[in-house]
C-alpha cells in the first residue's frame, strides 16, 4: 500500500495540536478538510487513528504507534524541505521551543533578542513550562531543561556553564529568626517551596554533603510554582526559598537576600539545548545552535 504523505503529514499535524481546529488553522485550511482527509487514512489504513469528542481529540493505541513512527519521518521531510529553500536565503520559518522557566541566561531577553535580530525570518513560539512531556510528541524544535533530566538518546548543547541551587532569605528573616547550621534543621524553619504544576508535590529540596547527595522536605508555608513570587516573599521576610543561584542573584547582589547553607549547595551541570537526533537539521534550529555556540 502506497502510502498517503500529505494525510500523514496531516495526522502528525493532528496529533501535536489535539485539535482539529488548530491543526486547520495552521494548515489554512478547514476543519471539514482536515477532518476529510484523517477519515480518508484511517479507511486506507483500515483503523481508527483518532477518537473524536466535542470538546477533545486524542489518539488511539494505533493512532499513537502511528504518530510515534510517522512524526520522526514527516520532521525529517520537512526539515530537508526547509533546508532547499533555504539555499536561496536566510533560515525562515516557525522554531518552537519548551523552555524551563528557571532557565534565566536563556530567558533573559538579550539572548533571544540578538537570535530573532540576527534571523528575522525565524518566528519564535517560546512556552515556558516545567512539565515533563516529549517535545517530539508535541511538536516542539527543541527544548532547554537541566542537563540531568534530558533524555539519553537526544543532541544536547550547554546552554551555559554550571549552576547550583542556593537556599536564601532576607536579611530581616535571618535576624529575627536566626538560620539553619544543617539542611536538616529547615523543617523547623518558614520555607518558601515551588512546584511545577498543579497536583504536584512540592519539589524537594537537594543538598550534598561530603560528596553525598541527600534532599530535604521542608513543608513549606508557602508553595507556588512562581519563581518571580518565590523571590517577593523572601524578600518580604515570609522565610527561606530554595531555587537556582541566577534567580536569585540580583536580590543578592542588592543586599535584598542572602545565601544560607552555602556549603552544602554544589554545582552541577547547568541548561541545554536539546533536540531529537534527525539526519536532517532545520535550517532554522541549526541557526540557533550555532548563535548559541557562538553566544557562550
Amino acid at each position: 500500500m502506497e502510502p498517503d504523505l500529505n494525510a500523514l503529514a496531516v495526522f502528525v499535524l493532528v496529533a501535536e495540536e489535539r485539535s482539529f481546529r488548530a491543526a486547520a488553522d495552521r494548515l489554512g485550511v478547514t476543519r471539514s478538510a482536515v477532518s476529510q482527509t484523517i477519515r480518508r487514512l484511517e479507511e486506507r489504513v483500515g483503523i481508527a487513528l483518532v477518537q473524536r469528542t466535542t470538546r477533545s481529540v486524542s489518539l488511539t493505541e494505533a493512532g499513537a504507534r502511528l504518530h510515534a513512527e510517522a512524526a520522526p519521518a514527516i520532521a525529517d521531510m520537512r526539515a530537508a524541505v526547509e533546508a532547499t529553500g533555504n539555499l536561496l536565503g536566510q533560515p525562515r520559518g516557525q522554531l518552537r521551543l519548551a523552555v524551563s522557566s528557571i532557565a534565566e541566561r536563556f530567558l533573559a531577553g538579550p539572548f533571544l533578542a540578538g537570535f530573532v535580530a540576527a534571523n528575522p525570518g525565524i518566528q519564535l513560539d517560546v512556552t515556558v513550562t516545567d512539565e515533563a512531556f516529549d517535545i517530539v510528541a508535541e511538536g516542539y524544535d527543541a527544548g532547554v531543561r537541566l542537563g540531568e533530566v534530558i533524555e539519553q538518546d537526544m543532541i544536547a548543547v550547554p546552554v551555559a556553564g554550571a549552576e547550583r541551587q542556593l537556599a536564601v532569605c532576607a536579611p530581616a528573616y535571618r535576624n529575627r529568626m536566626g538560620v539553619p547550621a544543617h539542611p536538616r534543621e529547615l523543617p523547623g524553619h518558614r520555607c518558601i517551596g515551588w512546584r511545577p504544576a498543579p497536583r504536584v508535590a512540592p519539589y524537594r529540596w537537594e543538598f550534598a554533603e561530603h560528596g553525598r547527595e541527600f534532599s530535604v522536605h521542608v513543608a513549606p508555608a508557602v508553595t507556588t510554582n512562581d519563581m518571580a513570587l518565590m523571590i517577593k516573599l523572601a524578600v518580604a521576610g515570609a522565610g527561606i526559598t530554595f531555587g537556582m543561584e541566577e534567580s536569585f542573584r540580583p536580590a543578592i547582589d542588592q543586599g535584598e537576600l542572602v545565601p544560607v547553607l552555602e556549603a552544602f549547595c554544589p554545582h552541577f551541570a547547568g541548561f541545554y539545548l536539546f533536540y531529537p537526533s534527525r539526519r536532517n537539521l532545520a535550517p532554522k534550529l541549526a541557526a540557533l545552535v550555532e548563535y548559541l555556540r557562538r553566544s557562550r
